[in-house]
């Protein structure tokens, strides 16, 4: 998008969820000077030594990973069960048949393996603005990753906040309340890094530290229930679809 004259002078911002936290820290690190930012939703950028495997295990496993590199036999939790709290949305994201939902392969098993551990050695290398959110419950990557993260990055300007009682899918598998927190929160830091700073109003107060949220919406599983969504969280939505709004995709002339 940057050829295009329109886009030429826009601040740039990486944004990633999860295992794409920690590809939008690849991509940073691949080009430092290139990025404005970046927004890191419980990103899985180190493995939590609550789940990190013994080094016997790794050794032996990758002895074998180019002999069955398809093999499903990595054993792991289910995932939608521990990252969404909201069971409507849960029950709708695990019948998407477009999402995998099965063991993961064991090549693929080993390649987040060592995507993570090696992001863990060079997070000191980390040197862009960034905002971490991550949710105080989550059992999918355990928030002290992100609290790692922003003790050793190398940026001036960083801002981890965490969510206390939230889960792993904080921008989609919380109940509406919790999600409009989270959006609104984001939107609002990225304003305040673009010629819009001036119109940011995020729900909770920023600083450039360590923020633990205390009025954050913890609605438990067995007490949400599905309402029509809020015509201000469609809003929040719509603004990762395009610049306040406006939709930004281009067809190709063929």
């Amino acid at each position: 998008m940057i050829v295009q004259e329109e886009y030429r002078d826009k601040n740039r911002f990486l944004y990633g969820e999860s295992m794409g936290g920690a590809v939008a820290l690849l991509l940073h690190k691949k080009d430092p000077s290139f990025w404005n930012g970046a927004v890191l939703v419980a990103p899985m950028c180190k493995i939590s030594e609550k789940v990190k495997p013994h080094p016997l295990v790794v050794n032996l496993l990758t002895r074998v990973e180019e002999i069955i590199p398809k093999w499903k036999i990595v054993p792991t939790k289910d995932v939608i069960d521990s990252a969404f709290k909201d069971p409507v949305k849960r029950e709708e994201i695990r019948h998407n048949k477009l999402i995998y939902q099965d063991k993961p392969r064991l090549k693929t098993a080993l390649e987040m393996l060592r995507t993570s551990m090696s992001l863990e050695d060079s997070l000191h290398e980390v040197t862009l603005p960034f905002f971490v959110l991550h949710g105080e419950a989550d059992m999918v990557t355990d928030p002290e990753v992100s609290r790692v993260l922003y003790e050793k990055a190398s940026s001036r300007d960083k801002t981890i906040k965490l969510y206390p009682g939230m889960w792993h899918g904080l921008t989609s598998g919380e109940p509406d309340e919790n999600v409009e927190i989270v959006f609104a929160d984001i939107i609002a830091w990225l304003e305040n890094h673009t010629e819009n700073g001036d119109n940011a109003s995020s729900i909770h107060a920023f600083n450039n530290g360590v923020v633990r949220l205390v009025t954050a919406a913890a609605a438990s599983p067995e007490n949400v229930s599905r309402k029509e969504e809020p015509r201000q969280m469609q809003s929040y939505r719509r603004y990762f679809c395009g610049l306040k709004g406006r939709c930004l995709q281009h067809h190709s002339a063929m």
